[in-house]
């Protein structure tokens, strides 16, 4: 990943309800939520919460498809894992022990 993907992702990232719709999303994956639902649990109206999941889209960070009427919105984990992979790619200058913490944090969550 280039930095400006990686501005774009955590710029979308860096607004409460975005911030939210992800963490949302994330939670029911695999199956995803229609963006009707996604509104609904977060209390948004449907109309400011097409923006935000466009801008996620945006960011690489969400993925949509139709599914007959209904548009299902899914976190998109390659997207997190290249965001994430950019921001520790150069972890403690080539000393992993220094990273395991980290990763050990981030292992048991998945």
């Amino acid at each position: 990943m280039e930095n400006q993907p990686a501005i774009s992702a955590l710029g979308a990232l860096a607004q409460s309800t975005r911030l939210d719709v992800f963490r949302l999303l994330v939670r029911h994956e695999p199956d995803g939520l229609a963006a009707g639902e996604v509104a609904r649990q977060l209390d948004v109206p449907q109309n400011t919460m097409s923006a935000h999941l466009a801008i996620l889209a945006r960011a690489g960070l969400v993925r949509s498809e139709r599914h007959s009427r209904s548009i299902i919105y899914r976190a998109d984990l390659d997207g997190l894992r290249g965001l994430m992979l950019f921001l520790v790619k150069d972890c403690c200058a080539g000393s992993p022990e220094l990273c395991a913490p980290l990763l050990a944090e981030l292992t048991p969550c998945c």
